[in-house]
């Protein structure tokens, strides 16, 4: 039997802390399915449909991706309807230790076969955060070293920043 995980978040945009979880991730799992959060409490640059083409464009070297999604609901919904029991998660600061304790408390009771496997993030990648990269690309830094180039090249496009 296959092991299946999902790997969740906003992903505005995917950035190379993700993809180097990503990595880590499909050494455990043959199958990881990409779920791309449409969080009513944030206010994405990118849409849902632009970031699933970012994902999938970032992703396309890593095989065991096998499916994108994109859901505006509980995780725990999206697991049960792609039948998986694994959540794949990245910590890179004390802060995201402490809200994914408490997701996993939370899910957990509302769906008790649903493991979360975390990983800290590597070193070189603990300062990155999708909101740190728009704030570098909107006030012309650039974000070449954190994110994949069609990524870079979108937050231009969408600053206009030439």
């Amino acid at each position: 039997m296959k092991k299946k995980a999902i790997f969740s978040g906003t992903f505005d945009p995917i950035t190379y802390g993700h993809l180097d979880i990503l990595k880590r991730a499909v050494k455990i799992f043959d199958f990881i399915i990409i779920a791309i959060f449409e969080n009513s409490n944030k206010n994405p640059l990118f849409s849902m449909q632009e970031r699933i083409k970012l994902v999938q464009i970032s992703t396309k070297k890593i095989k065991s991706i096998k499916k994108i999604v994109g859901f505006d609901n509980l995780l725990i919904h999206v697991a049960r309807s792609e039948n998986v029991n694994h959540i794949v998660r990245g910590i890179r600061t004390p802060l995201d230790f402490e809200y994914e304790r408490n997701m996993f408390n939370v899910n957990q009771k509302l769906n008790p076969k649903l493991e979360h496997i975390f990983f800290f993030s590597s070193q070189k990648y603990s300062c990155i955060s999708s909101s740190l990269i728009k704030e570098i690309a909107k006030y012309g830094g650039s974000t070449k070293n954190y994110v994949p180039k069609s990524v870079h090249l979108s937050l231009l496009n969408k600053y206009k920043i030439r």
